[in-house]
């Protein structure tokens, strides 16, 4: 389980820090909804270990996140824009999520399997730039699988799609999520990307968390 305990951050001149305490499980989406502005952002940055605490706990399975490198955590985050290189075909941007060392023979049947698993079978050789939302956020997710990292963090992943794919790739997360026993983690202002897909609920305002 990931555990956050009295996590405290202050920006330079905030008076009051934040203060989050919260649980996310292994197999479920734990999503945690705000204004703007509230301080999700400043939740996942300090889970990735952009920034740090001024004090509090992060731990995985009782192991502490603190002191790693963002690099070195076991955490993988997806954004609104998918952070694909639109000149690299979809198996390319996919295949980044691998060691260098890697044979290319096996670099290419784990591009393969990953790309069968989002849905994108057939699409390797085409170049980001040319597909649609949709198949960026999957090709980003296929990314994911292939890093290996058990805590997905979303950071309004699906604000910029229609709302009939949007539906699609909700379902995928959850389903993704379940499968690979990840704790996923939503941050979400869109009520009904909470209700489609979370197991559990938070709140964050006036700079603390809440369970819903």
């Amino acid at each position: 389980m990931l555990r956050a305990e009295d996590l405290s951050f202050a920006y330079s001149g905030q008076v009051e820090p934040y203060r989050f305490t919260f649980a996310a499980r292994p197999g479920e989406i734990t999503a945690i909804s705000g204004a703007s502005g509230s301080g999700k952002s400043t939740l996942l940055d300090l889970l990735a270990g952009f920034l740090q605490p001024s004090s509090g706990v992060l731990t995985l399975d009782g192991v502490n996140l603190l002191p790693l490198a963002p690099e070195d955590r076991p955490i993988s985050l997806l954004l609104q824009s998918e952070s694909l290189f639109e000149h690299l075909t979809a198996a390319r941007n996919i295949a980044l999520g691998l060691p260098a060392s890697m044979a290319r023979r096996d670099i290419a049947a784990n591009v393969a399997t990953a790309l069968a698993e989002v849905g994108l079978e057939g699409l390797g050789e085409q170049r980001a730039a040319t597909l649609s939302g949709g198949q960026k956020q999957r090709v980003a997710l296929a990314r994911t699988l292939l890093r290996d990292r058990p805590v997905l963090l979303l950071d309004e992943p699906f604000s910029a799609l229609d709302d009939d794919t949007r539906q699609v790739i909700r379902a995928l997360v959850r389903t993704l999520t379940t499968r690979h026993n990840w704790h996923t983690i939503l941050v979400s202002h869109h009520a009904d990307d909470v209700d489609a897909i979370a197991h559990w609920r938070y709140r964050l305002a006036n700079l603390q968390l809440s369970a819903e």
